[in-house]
C-alpha cells in the first residue's frame, strides 16, 4: 500500500523521516514523497488511503512561508472525514497553533521545547497501537503538546527531567482516522525497533 509523506522544513530535513520510514518500507506499505508544499495538491493527496505529515508549517526547508492555508486545512479536514488516515509525526504538529481547522483535526498541537535532552518514550502497555513497542530513552525534542481533545485516546507519553507530555495519541473524524505521534527530531528516535512498532501499528490502524 502507497502511503504519501509530507516532510522537510526549516527545522526538520527531508533525510530523517526518510530514513526513519525506509526501515518500514517493504512489501506491506511503500512511500512517496513531497518535500515542497509548492508540490502539493489536495487532488494527489485524495488518491492516498494515509498521508503522513512530518512537517511544519513551512514550505520547504529552504523557504519559511507559511502553506497551510485555509484551502489547505479544509482539504485536510475533508480528506480526513471522508474516510481516509492522517498520521502526523513530530513537525507535523508543530507552527499550526494559529490553524484552527487543522488544530480541531489533530487533536492538539505543539507549545514548545527545551533544549534536547534524554526523553523516555513510554508507550501504553497492552493498547493494540503498542504491541511490540517498549519504553525506552534517547536524546530527543520533548514537546510539550496542547492536547485539546480530552476525549483523544492517548497511547503514549513522553518523560524528561522537564516534565511529562502526551507523546501520542488517536482520534477519529467523520469517517477518518487520526494519530499524533510526537517524538522524532533525531533518527535515532526514528530508527529505535520500539518506534519503529508505533509507526507500523499507527499505519495499520488508519488503513
Amino acid at each position: 500500500m502507497k502511503i504519501l509523506v509530507l516532510c522537510d522544513d526549516f527545522w526538520h530535513p527531508a533525510r530523517i523521516p526518510r530514513g526513519g520510514l525506509g526501515a518500514l518500507a517493504g512489501a506491506e506499505f511503500s512511500f512517496d514523497w513531497i518535500e515542497d508544499a509548492h508540490d502539493w495538491p489536495a487532488e494527489r493527496m485524495a488518491m492516498y488511503p494515509v498521508t503522513i505529515l512530518t512537517k511544519s508549517n513551512n514550505i520547504s526547508s529552504t523557504d519559511r512561508t507559511d502553506w497551510m492555508t485555509e484551502a489547505a486545512q479544509a482539504a485536510f479536514h475533508d480528506y480526513v472525514c471522508n474516510g481516509n488516515g492522517l498520521l502526523a509525526v513530530h513537525s507535523g504538529t508543530a507552527e499550526y497553533a494559529q490553524k484552527p481547522v487543522l488544530r480541531r483535526l489533530l487533536g492538539g498541537v505543539f507549545t514548545h521545547h527545551p533544549e534536547q535532552c534524554p526523553v523516555t518514550i513510554e508507550p501504553l502497555a497492552g493498547h493494540p497501537l503498542s504491541i511490540q513497542s517498549a519504553p525506552f530513552t534517547l536524546k530527543d525534542e520533548h514537546y510539550f503538546m496542547a492536547l485539546d481533545d480530552r476525549q483523544a485516546d492517548v497511547f503514549v507519553t513522553t518523560r524528561s527531567e522537564h516534565g511529562e507530555q502526551p507523546g501520542g495519541w488517536r482520534r477519529t473524524e467523520g469517517n477518518g482516522r487520526v494519530v499524533v505521534l510526537t517524538p522524532g527530531h533525531n533518527l535515532e528516535v526514528w530508527r529505535h525497533p520500539s518506534f519503529q512498532a508505533l509507526l507500523l501499528n499507527s499505519l495499520r490502524w488508519l488503513v
